[in-house]
């Protein structure tokens, strides 16, 4: 099996430079990564089942008014990622919720339609301002925020969100996960749309559908990471596991690494040999999409 990469999501010569960082290295992630009841000194490493995954490190709500006159919530949550190879939590991900206000009733006479994409960009720029507050990314450390496809296929989206990501004086790497619509874009158009943000300090990961077709067409293209979110797979019991592992298998196929949503934390050693990097883990109740 092709080696495993490890430490904090970054570029592929990162990815694969072996399979244990320096030790000061792993120290400053520890300490800056590890919720404050569960800190351990740099050689101490819980088994895998142990640990406390889901536990979120800060929220925060913000209201916004579409075009049209509706008023949207978007709450967003940083969650620790973990790489699997080691169980350490080596970078942070926020995790954004969109609802309109008032629930049900506020979608009647909608339609159900999405949103327009001035409303998606301007909730990503607010996300990219906020989320990098939340962030609070030091040297060798890494973030990943949230964008719509629809903002970053279009150069006013993506100027946008590089000229308020430069607006921020901050060390580390920050990653684009780009998610929503991507199973319908050509390939050719997903890679040039995320070139734009291809940097030493910045990078995109693609959000993609739990499906091999979906993940087999981004081939080729040379994005940092994939992510999948597990919420959506069997994987419960050890008879759910041959599907799910076969679709990390494909994910690891295309990319160097591959990042996991709500996996369950008792999956966590069989997502690594199945060549998973790293995971953003669920509680162990119930997911419900």
């Amino acid at each position: 099996m092709v080696g495993i990469p490890t430490g904090r999501i970054g570029p592929p010569e990162e990815a694969s430079a072996g399979d244990e960082d320096p030790p000061s290295r792993v120290s400053v992630e520890r300490r800056a990564y590890a919720p404050p009841d569960e800190q351990e000194p740099p050689e101490a490493v819980l088994p895998l089942e142990r640990r406390a995954y889901a536990t979120p490190y800060e929220s925060l709500t913000f209201t916004m008014v579409t075009r049209a006159r509706r008023e949207l919530t978007v709450t967003l949550a940083a969650q620790p990622v973990f790489d699997l190879a080691r169980s350490t939590p080596v970078s942070r991900r926020i995790r954004r919720t969109v609802r309109h206000q008032g629930g049900e009733r506020a979608l009647t006479g909608l339609g159900r339609r999405t949103l327009e994409q001035v409303d998606l960009q301007r909730i990503d720029l607010q996300t990219l301002h906020q989320g990098l507050d939340m962030l609070k990314l030091g040297v060798n450390e890494s973030g990943v925020l949230p964008a719509f496809w629809r903002t970053v296929a279009t150069s006013r989206g993506r100027f946008s969100l590089l000229c308020t990501e430069l607006q921020h004086d901050r060390p580390g790497t920050l990653l684009v996960e780009v998610m929503g619509g991507l199973e319908q874009a050509p390939p050719e158009a997903v890679q040039s749309a995320i070139s734009h943000f291809e940097t030493t300090s910045q990078g995109a990961i693609l959000h993609v559908a739990p499906d091999t077709g979906a993940v087999r067409r981004l081939a080729g293209v040379t994005a940092r990471c994939l992510s999948i979110d597990f919420a959506g797979v069997s994987h419960e019991h050890p008879k759910d596991w041959a599907p799910a592992a076969q679709l990390i298998a494909v994910a690891r196929q295309v990319c160097g690494q591959v990042m996991l949503l709500n996996l369950r934390p008792d999956r966590g050693l069989a997502a690594h040999e199945a060549g998973a990097t790293h995971a953003v883990f669920a509680g162990m109740e119930t997911v419900s999409i």
